[in-house]
């Protein structure tokens, strides 16, 4: 699943002086930050017989049920269009603004509606269009073209330059065709196929508010204790997921698509009266609808949610973090071939590969929910499921990354030689890695106070259930621009601190 992370970051970033001392400083402070936060998180268990639950959960884990072959093929069929939809419209919209991505408007712009959620999107596009087909595709197409757009353009850019310095008119369309588009291709294509997955699951995800994908039957089973049946359809993801490399092929994917227009053609119930007052009415603030001072109502809206929804985002994603890298950087000798025998290492990577596929293919809104009915309503199953499935990811690339380091015959064994051999020379791309993900974890903290969690998603999703649109539109580009900043301080740091992708193998 990661080939394709592993290519998007296997670019240099420029060399600089930056030492060791400064990373370690880096590091000590994130972990002073997160040490910090957990003593300001709601952490605790609610649940009155948690034990008892997670008892359930086990027998249906081991007794898997489908008990309506209908509604399976159903919530497949609308999973995999909404995604396949999706993706060919993010696609197109991404490779277009790629093509201008030089210029910082449409920087900005990308930068925006990918820093919105999937969710939070297909929230604004059911008060438009309902619980339509054009919602589910929106709030999949929007978000992801902005993210392809940022990727495709930094491809292009480190491409190399001078097959297209040699060519008369190197600023023209026909230049870049048949220079630069070839040289970054293999990149895009793994990318664009690895983002494809992450398509699916979120698409599952859109489940959750109502839209008919396999998480809206997920969540229906969860939520009734139906543990054998969440199972069964729990198997049935992992299997479409795992098994894309045999059913996703380039020449299929014409037919895909034609199938996917034929069975759940994108429309909705358009009513331009509704669609024309949500956004010249509804999101403005109430007081310069009603001619009232607009500053009472800001104060009010930063000390009951805004500053509660953001503080808490924070501490969320920073203790989440925390245990992202402690959980990378205690499972990834498990699926390395640094470590272990011949024999032995071969059994221990294939079970640790196992387990890594089966955590970062989950997504974390279902984790959080499958641990939010062991434990109840705190930061606690967040926390937990943002670390297992971030943590997967990063212990997975920083173990492929170990794979280019070949260390000597009389290199020392056991803990000596994960802290003085192996640890050392990858940790700069562990950090990069880790810095990539900061911003995800910003974004999930923020919409997993769906689930009950007093992050920002819980206040923007009570006020789309009490029709307070002009307060929701603001918490969610609050939201952007917390993740904007995010985005933009690891980036900082990634560039300050010198750290590339490329292993040290001496």
């Amino acid at each position: 699943m990661q080939n394709v992370s592993v290519n998007r970051l296997m670019h240099k970033i420029k060399p600089g002086k930056s030492g060791a001392s400064s990373l370690r400083s880096t590091s000590f402070y994130l972990a002073l930050m997160a040490g910090v936060c957990l003593l300001l998180a709601d952490i605790e268990i609610i649940s009155p017989s948690p034990w008892l639950e997670l008892k359930a959960m086990g027998q249906g884990l081991i007794t898997p049920t489908i008990p309506d072959y209908q509604e399976l093929l159903s919530g497949l069929a609308n999973t995999l269009s909404f995604a396949l939809q999706g993706m060919a419209l993010a696609v197109l919209a991404g490779f277009l603004l790629s093509l201008l991505y030089r210029h910082w408007w449409v920087r900005a712009s990308c930068a925006f509606v990918r820093a919105i959620h999937e969710l939070f999107w297909a929230l604004i596009f059911i008060q438009c269009f309902g619980l339509s087909p054009l919602t589910g595709l929106l709030a999949i197409a929007l978000p992801y073209a902005g993210t392809l757009a940022k990727i495709y353009g930094e491809l292009y850019e480190e491409t190399s330059p001078h097959p297209r310095a040699h060519l008369l008119h190197s600023r023209s369309l026909s230049a870049f065709l048949y220079t630069t588009l070839p040289l970054a291709w293999p990149a895009l294509r793994h990318y664009t196929r690895y983002r494809f997955e992450c398509a699916l699951r979120s698409t599952v995800v859109l489940g959750f508010v109502g839209l008919p994908t396999l998480g809206f039957y997920l969540e229906t089973s969860l939520s009734e204790g139906l543990y054998s049946e969440a199972a069964g359809l729990l198997y049935v993801l992992l299997f479409l997921i795992a098994s894309q490399r045999w059913w996703l092929r380039k020449a299929l994917l014409p037919l895909y698509l034609l199938a996917a227009l034929i069975f759940l053609p994108p429309t909705a119930s358009f009513n331009w009266q509704i669609i024309s007052q949500f956004f010249t009415e509804d999101i403005v603030p109430r007081p310069l609808r009603t001619d009232n001072p607009i500053g009472p109502w800001l104060v009010f809206l930063w000390q009951q949610q805004l500053w509660p929804g953001l503080s808490n985002t924070l501490v969320l994603s920073q203790i989440a973090l925390f245990f992202t890298a402690l959980l990378a950087l205690l499972v990834f000798p498990f699926c390395s071939p640094l470590f272990f025998g011949r024999r032995i290492g071969q059994v221990i990577r294939r079970s640790g590969d196992g387990l890594l596929i089966i955590a970062r293919t989950l997504p974390e809104y279902l984790l959080a929910f499958v641990a939010l009915l062991l434990w109840g309503p705190s930061m606690l199953p967040a926390i937990v499921a943002l670390a297992l499935h971030n943590g997967a990811i990063v212990a997975h690339l920083t173990a492929r990354f170990g794979e280019q380091i070949v260390l000597r015959d009389d290199a020392c064994k056991g803990l000596n030689r994960y802290f003085y051999e192996v640890l050392p020379r990858i940790f700069r791309q562990f950090m990069a890695i880790l810095f990539y993900r900061w911003e995800v974890i910003i974004r999930e903290s923020a919409i997993l106070g769906i689930l009950g969690i007093a992050t920002l998603g819980f206040y923007i999703d009570s006020a789309f259930e009490e029709f307070r649109f002009d307060r929701a539109a603001l918490l969610i580009l609050a939201s952007a621009l917390l993740n904007m900043l995010v985005d933009t301080l690891a980036r900082s740091l990634r560039r300050n601190l010198h750290l590339n992708t490329t292993a040290d193998i001496r």
